[in-house]
């Protein structure tokens, strides 16, 4: 019986999920509501460039071109990588573009009570079940047409960072509405064509609020096409450990912190008694190692003198997934003064601008760009149709996300989610999960009980909100990224250890090119 899988979104994750189910004899289907394959990097802000260095950012079967030697690819080096994989893998003819899907339902009516008394996934710990189905409820965004698909398994790759705006709640008359400028959020900024984004900021006083990666981006694309007669002004809420590069002081930030070596600095969900006292021992090295990180980025930006020093250490900014790379020259644009950092816990608008935190004068501004990020757990929870499944998606909002293995909810039968959780490299990451849901599926290997499933997501909860404290987010692996790949590939009947001598796996930094094969010690 040829089992139908259903994959929506044909971003990295989406293109990862039909190229591994489509090895194990599956008929995957993907729904993509844009014209062209790449998910977040269809459409980007032009001056954009990979966070991730190239080598850790790469499938593992398919390395990036020669012609591409940048550390930090570009957007379009970055596009033009993802399609030539989905082309080479021949994925394109399994994609239903311009397709949004606008909810699914499991179709075998089985009652809360029914499935709050399972013991096991899907009540027998299977994939799959000869009754139950999913429809997939699909709007053609063209013709405005809808369709309804009935699957055997969901995989649900719509990310984080896209299509749902976070735009913060102001007081009555203190939002937007009382403003008689501009507002917008980066979607819409980056969704604009390079011409038509310079236009829009030139000669104008534009404000962005945010300080991660696209409100850097968008400043230094302001700063280029105002200079000092409009100055672009940052209000943010939280200084960042923004990396200039992944050398502090010469030294690669894969041996400090990608290494088995700097996992046995942390405490770990699940470890034993040994590795819990180790970790004890050496966390003196582990501060010491965030420290050095430190050090090097105040000096290269020169924190100090810009008063930007964040009060967190940069293992917290690891551990919570905030890590983003300084676009080239952003602090001498500082200080030249066309962008100018201002730190604000809140603000409200007026009609000439805004008013940050108990000040009393007003910013003048003629623009305000939202970099605030979005909404991806309401992306996701908007998936289904079912409320009861809605909210066993969401889980408590003070807990990590339930998903076991960072893929699978315990209590909703036949569906996976792949690339909501964040780490350091989130292509590294997908691929991994693909490649143990493809064995999942084709019966390689049984999930454990719900209740232990469920109490192995607490456990991760617990090193997230140990590590990442005041700034802990629901999904990031990052800091332990070899210890997570272990449990896959324990669960696959994959060698987990993937170098070649004790040294070389105590220290070297692990990557993609370590799991191409399925062996282990490289391939050996």
């Amino acid at each position: 019986m040829e089992r139908k899988i259903a994959i929506i979104g044909a971003g990295i994750s989406g293109l990862l999920a039909c190229k591994y189910t489509l090895s194990k004899g599956f008929h995957p289907i993907v729904f993509e509501f844009r014209s062209s394959v790449g998910g977040v990097w269809t459409k980007t802000i032009k001056t954009t460039k990979l966070q991730t260095p190239r080598q850790l950012y790469q499938f593992s079967d398919f390395p990036w071109p020669s012609s591409v030697t940048e550390e930090f690819p570009n957007q379009h080096q970055v596009s033009d990588y993802i399609q030539s994989y989905a082309h080479y893998f021949d994925l394109l003819k399994y994609i239903r573009f311009n397709t949004k899907v606008v909810g699914i339902e499991h179709e075998e009516g089985r009652s809360d009570k029914e499935i709050r008394s399972w013991s096991l996934w899907n009540g027998n710990g299977d994939p799959f079940s000869s009754k139950g189905t999913w429809k997939v409820f699909v709007e053609d965004t063209l013709n405005h047409s809808t369709e309804v698909y009935q699957v055997d398994f969901v995989i649900l790759c719509v990310g984080q960072f896209s299509d749902v705006p976070n735009i913060p709640q102001f007081p009555s008359n203190k939002g937007p509405e009382a403003f008689r400028g501009k507002v917008v959020h980066s979607i819409d900024y980056a969704s604009m064509d390079d011409e038509t984004a310079t236009n829009f900021v030139k000669g104008k006083r534009v404000t962005i609020v945010g300080f991660q990666k696209s409100a850097m981006d968008i400043a230094m694309e302001c700063s280029a096409a105002n200079g000092l007669e409009n100055p672009c002004t940052i209000l943010y809420k939280t200084k960042h450990w923004n990396v200039p590069d992944y050398l502090p002081w010469g030294v690669p930030l894969a041996y400090l912190y990608l290494s088995r070596f700097s996992e046995l600095l942390l405490r770990k969900p699940g470890e034993g008694f040994l590795l819990g006292l180790l970790a004890t021992m050496l966390s003196p090295l582990g501060w010491a190692c965030s420290k050095f990180v430190e050090s090097h980025i105040k000096k290269k930006h020169q924190l100090v003198k810009h008063g930007m020093v964040p009060e967190h250490s940069f293992l917290q900014e690891l551990s919570s997934c905030l890590i983003s790379t300084v676009p080239e020259k952003f602090y001498d644009k500082v200080e030249e003064g066309s962008i100018v950092l201002k730190n604000s816990q809140s603000f409200s608008f007026c009609e000439e601008g805004i008013l940050a935190d108990n000040e009393i004068e007003q910013l003048k501004t003629d623009l305000v760009i939202f970099a605030t990020g979005f909404k991806g757990d309401k992306k996701l929870k908007d998936m289904f149709v079912s409320k009861t499944f809605q909210d066993y998606m969401m889980g408590s909002p003070n807990e990590a996300l339930p998903l076991y293995r960072e893929i699978i909810h315990p209590r909703i039968p036949q569906l996976a989610v792949i690339g909501f959780s964040e780490s350091l490299s989130n292509l590294y990451a997908s691929e991994m999960r693909c490649r143990w849901l493809a064995e999942l599926l084709d019966g390689t290997f049984k999930l454990p009980s719900i209740k232990q499933m469920e109490n192995d997501t607490v456990e991760w909860d617990r090193y997230m909100k140990r590590y990442s404290g005041r700034y802990y987010r629901r999904s990031c692996i990052a800091a332990l990224q070899i210890w997570y790949n272990d449990h896959l590939c324990k669960d696959m009947g994959w060698n987990h250890k993937r170098k070649k001598g004790f040294f070389a796996e105590l220290f070297e930094p692990y990557g993609p090119l370590d799991y191409a094969t399925t062996s282990g010690r490289n391939g050996t």
